[in-house]
């Protein structure tokens, strides 16, 4: 579009041409107050991605204030590129976990692609360097050719850029379930480490100093981009592609090195990504955090299009983009280090101290803006919250027990559901031991990356069982952030904090508002009782199809220190004759279960209960036993129960089986996802130290035979089968599924 095209002032209130940019009539009126005029229509492009949901945080604020953001450790929380916590010797971790979801539904390769390179910006615009990828996915259950082909396409994506840029994808989890059937989440997280003297912050001070542009350069791929993923996907919806911005992760390598150069120069003032709303975003929140105003000279802005519009370069998502500010002066040293690299360095405004976003284009200046009208003045709503009928409803209900006439073929079905099987299909794609720092890789209960010239290590994972949180948002909340404090447990390493990601559906909606705040209580709770404090994050709402919305999927992404690489755990048995124990008591509990989502082939009644005080006692109980080397492998009895726990500790295990012996209702014993337990196993001459340290129930034993033998107090055999049996069919679900026919 050209200038010529563009509307003008008067048009654009009449015609009401802002709607079209998702700005309503209440916010155009608030922005004709804040300027005293009526905007042009570059200015109101600022203001539509800049107040849209996804950058503004406008449904959302009230509730994202309950969360718990400090702590003894953190050194930086949310209202950075990313969260920064101490882990001793003056280093420290930073990370953060961002969504791509609609992005990936349209376009499921670049989608998931430029999630990958967008979060790793975020983590080296802090001063980081990125050491280790991790991912949390939601797709439909691959019953049908268009679920398959969002499945591999994202995931190939993922691949892509993770592997180019040589930073090693190492954990995730990957869940599926109908209603993510037309809108897949794709949440990517990247996990960086500092020095603390590194630190730098995206704030541009120093009046007179110098906006450099730096990387790629800017084309008309992601024009609109915050705005497209915050609205309802439709039909319409495959229409906005050129809202999906095209990912270049060799240029990502250079501009990370570059980058990680240029934090080590006493000429650089502030670093920021241009992520979601581009140079926009990057240009005003600068200038806002800092008290500051910008003046950017768009002819300079480096343009890989003829006859770019102000309106379409500052709205551009672009990839492999920093803005930073520098001491006037300096700039030759910065163009002279990113020459190095082969890419753009270019001076393209100053900092001002009016606080005014300023841009000029040919010789006249196209938008005038408060900086903190666009960053911080966005109207702030207090959505309307109601309880949804099927609620009290599930509430009502009393526990229902699945009926199981074989428990032999019924944990070979759940060890064949996509949700529990494998997923060596996807992570066998991602290099995950590239740059050799990889300790634990993917398939165990967290991933764990030493720290380089330490003994330490860092554990990572994402969690979220969003079934539990559909049935009851606040105890599905605690439990999405237990159940990653237990994985981090399990792996030998104390949960430090949180990113979390929390996607859900349209906002305007009552039902769902109730789900948002609810589920933010629960999880606001679990990290105040477990000391994880929430870092950072990303909100993504309007995850709908065709009016059908996703179940609220708020992912935890948490890390944890290993001490001692000598403390380091993980799920699978280790050897024949060691004793099994269970860390907590089995009720009967089968709401959202995968044993009544197979069954019933839907979830219904109330979630597992869970006691936070419990909760924490029981991982530090094991924890400190893990520490004082009594545990040989440990695992969070999470789905499917204590048979697929079972199974899942056999599976690496090779050669080995176990005969255990249960107590209690058969199916509740095998199969309730209670939560709060472990499936452990120690050396026989730890087993005094190991009951006197830790509350647990003796099982049963290791064993040579190959075989997963479990019996109940009768002595009656409920289950006996072939662990290589077991592997195949657990093995080769997932491919299975996807070389069906649709």
């Amino acid at each position: 579009m050209s200038l010529l095209l563009e509307p003008n002032p008067q048009q654009i209130q009449d015609e009401k041409i802002y709607r079209e940019m998702g700005v309503t009539d209440e916010e155009f009126g608030m922005i004709k107050n804040i300027l005293n005029r009526l905007p042009n229509y570059t200015e109101l492009g600022l203001f539509s991605v800049m107040w849209s949901e996804h950058c503004s945080y406008k449904n959302s604020k009230p509730v994202l204030r309950k969360f718990p953001t400090s702590g003894e450790h953190v050194l930086q929380g949310p209202g950075e590129g990313a969260g920064v916590v101490d882990i001793g010797d003056s280093q420290a971790v930073v990370f953060k976990i961002e969504s791509h979801n609609h992005p990936s539904a349209i376009e499921p390769y670049q989608g998931a692609a430029t999630g990958v390179g967008g979060i790793i910006r975020d983590v080296f615009s802090m001063g980081a360097r990125p050491i280790a990828l991790l991912n949390s996915l939601r797709f439909g259950e691959l019953k049908t050719s268009r679920g398959k082909y969002l499945f591999e396409e994202v995931v190939a994506g993922i691949a892509g850029y993770g592997n180019c840029i040589g930073i090693p994808t190492v954990g995730g989890e990957i869940q599926f379930d109908p209603c993510y059937e037309g809108n897949p989440l794709v949440n990517a997280m990247c996990v960086g480490l500092i020095d603390h003297k590194d630190i730098k912050k995206g704030q541009a001070h120093g009046a007179g100093n110098t906006v450099m542009y730096v990387g790629a350069k800017t084309g008309r791929d992601g024009i609109h981009g915050a705005t497209f993923a915050s609205e309802e996907l439709s039909e319409a919806s495959e229409e906005k592609r050129p809202a999906v911005q095209v990912g270049d992760p060799f240029m990502e390598k250079l501009l990370l090195e570059a980058c990680l150069e240029l934090v080590h120069s006493d000429a650089l003032v502030g670093i920021q990504d241009m992520g979601a709303a581009g140079l926009t975003s990057s240009s005003a929140e600068m200038a806002s955090k800092a008290g500051m105003g910008i003046e950017m000279y768009l002819d300079d802005v480096p343009q890989r299009e003829t006859g770019m519009t102000p309106y379409e370069m500052m709205l551009s998502e672009s990839q492999e983009r920093m803005l930073i500010v520098v001491k006037k002066g300096r700039e030759q040293e910065i163009i002279d280090l990113f020459h190095k690299y082969g890419l753009e360095a270019v001076a393209i405004g100053k900092v001002t101290d009016d606080k005014m976003l300023r841009l000029f284009h040919k010789g006249e200046m196209v938008a005038e803006v408060p900086a903190d009208a666009l960053a911080e003045d966005a109207p702030v709503y207090h959505k309307p919250s109601k309880e949804p009928a099927y609620y009290a409803e599930f509430q009502a209900m009393e526990e229902q027990i699945p009926e199981v006439n074989d428990y032999n073929e019924t944990l070979m079905e759940l060890l064949q559901q996509p949700t529990i099987a494998s997923k060596k299909w996807v992570y066998d794609q991602y290099d995950y031991q590239v740059r050799t720092n990889t300790v634990v890789t993917p398939g165990s209960d967290a991933a764990v990356v030493r720290v380089r010239g330490t003994k330490k290590a860092l554990a990572m994972t994402t969690d979220c069982n969003s079934r539990y949180i559909y049935l009851d948002p606040e105890v599905g909340g605690k439990i999405a952030v237990a159940e990653a404090a237990r994985n981090i447990v399990c792996s030998g390493a104390k949960p430090l904090a949180i990113t979390d990601n929390l996607n859900y559906g349209n906002p305007e909606k009552p039902e769902i508002f109730w789900q948002i705040e609810k589920s933010v209580d629960g999880i606001s709770e679990a990290c105040r009782v477990l000391s994880t404090p929430v870092i950072g994050g990303n909100v993504s709402l309007y995850n709908e199809r065709s009016g059908e919305a996703i179940y609220p999927t708020p992912t935890i992404g948490m890390v944890g220190l290993v001490e001692d690489l000598a403390h380091v755990t993980t799920q699978e048995f280790k050897q024949a004759g060691d004793l099994i124990y269970v860390i907590g008591e089995t009720k009967t509990e089968f709401g959202g279960s995968e044993l009544q989502k197979l069954r019933y082939g839907k979830i219904f009644g109330k979630a597992p209960a869970i006691d936070l005080t419990i909760e924490s006692n029981r991982q530090e109980q094991l924890l400190a036993a893990i520490k004082a080397g009594l545990v040989q492998s440990a695992h969070d009895i999470a789905e499917g129960g204590l048979a697929v726990a079972l199974a899942e500790s056999l599976m690496g295990a090779s050669g080995l089986g176990a005969n255990v012996a249960v107590t209690g209702e058969n199916v509740t014993a095998l199969f309730a996802e209670t939560q709060s337990r472990f499936l452990v196993s120690v050396k026989p001459e730890n087993k005094e130290a190991f009951e006197k340290a830790v509350t647990a129930y003796f099982a049963g034993e290791v064993t040579e035979t190959n075989e997963l033998v479990v019996s109940n107090e009768q002595k009656e055999l409920l289950v006996n089968i072939d662990v290589d049996k077991m592997r195949t069919a657990w093995k080769g679900a997932i491919p299975c599924l996807l070389k069906s026919k649709a």
